[in-house]
């Protein structure tokens, strides 16, 4: 990290660009090799999306989280984390210009919508912990943020045991497997020892260079003179949700919907539970007291943004506004009046 302590605004930027140009090639990588696993071990994508690819696509949220609440930079944590849940749901409406009508459309089970009710509960159980001031604390780790780890152990049990009993099953819906697209995915004969190594080779890539996008932001946020509170849950939160981006495209374009709302929603409730980790290693009491409201405006967009994509995940039949649908329109609008708040608010 000393090596980078001294950069210039010109090469903090240069450094900026590669790291992310290199997150993004190694998210797109992931999407097409999760998918051609899933389909070799006929593994529910639902499952694979919430566990596995929202996992490795969420490296660079992880690897940021942990070295900047080790240098106890506390508001570059938690914009990081709650600026990037309205940003990635946000990459999951654009992601529906690539699908074939709605992308909330496609999932036949209430999966989606467990999972998007569940991250609602656990961002509203947030804000309570920062309206109350993390009042309680056990050796510098505040109650709340446990609280929040556990209640994200009990929503993973959940989802996974819905999934295998789940019996809310709508119909007259189109097929993703009709699309015709699904030829696209790559290397479907490899090796499975192929495919195992090239998933362990791009989630190794996103994690190096997701902790070069990371010392390259703070050094931006210290330069441009913006500030670590609007750096954090603006440019840091894109860069490292780039992994989320190529692979929700990516997928959708294979015609594997679920894989990619289920990738967004997991890595959604992630960052969430990264909290508490962040938590034990800032040593300057609770990390969720004393914060800026930034904090509290990116978990009420948050909540918004969510609240939109699981309406569109129950009202089956929606407009269409022009390539994308409604709830895809609607959260791209909430997610850009977000940015003119956050700025508002730097």
């Amino acid at each position: 990290m000393a090596a980078f302590e001294n950069l210039a605004l010109s090469d903090a930027l240069i450094l900026f660009v590669i790291c992310a140009l290199a997150v993004w090639r190694a998210g797109s990588g992931l999407a097409y090799v999760a998918d051609a696993l899933s389909d070799r071990f006929r593994w529910e994508k639902s499952l694979v999306g919430l566990m596995a690819l929202s996992t490795a696509t969420s490296l660079p949220e992880i690897a940021t989280t942990l070295s900047a609440a080790a240098s106890q930079a506390r508001e570059l944590v938690l914009n990081n984390l709650f600026g990037g849940i309205a940003l990635q749901t946000a990459i999951l409406a654009m992601a529906d210009f690539w699908a074939r009508g709605s992308i909330t459309n496609y999932p036949r089970k209430a999966n989606h919508a467990l999972e998007a009710t569940l991250l609602n509960f656990m961002l509203g159980l947030t804000l309570i912990v920062l309206i109350n001031g993390e009042p309680l604390s056990v050796s510098g780790v505040g109650v709340g943020s446990l609280t929040i780890a556990v209640f994200y152990v009990g929503s993973i049990w959940l989802l996974r045991k819905y999934d295998q009993s789940g019996d809310w099953v709508p119909v007259d819906l189109p097929d993703p497997e009709e699309d015709g697209r699904r030829s696209n995915t790559a290397d479907p004969d490899a090796a499975t020892s192929s495919l195992v190594l090239k998933a362990i080779l791009y989630s190794c890539m996103i994690l190096a260079f997701g902790l070069g996008l990371v010392i390259s932001a703070e050094s931006i946020a210290q330069l441009s003179g913006l500030g670590t509170s609007f750096v954090g849950v603006t440019l840091l939160a894109a860069a490292t949700s780039l992994p989320e981006l190529t692979t929700s495209i990516a997928a959708v374009r294979l015609g594997a919907y679920t894989l990619a709302i289920s990738n967004i929603f997991g890595s959604n409730l992630i960052m969430l539970v990264l909290v508490f980790p962040a938590d034990i290693l800032f040593r300057s009491g609770p990390i969720l007291r004393d914060t800026s409201q930034t904090v509290y405006a990116s978990l009420g967009f948050g909540i918004a943004v969510t609240s939109i994509f699981l309406t569109g995940l129950i009202v089956r039949r929606k407009p269409r506004l022009g390539p994308i649908g409604a709830d895809s329109v609607l959260v791209l609008i909430v997610f850009l009046a977000s940015l003119g708040s956050y700025y508002l608010l730097k």
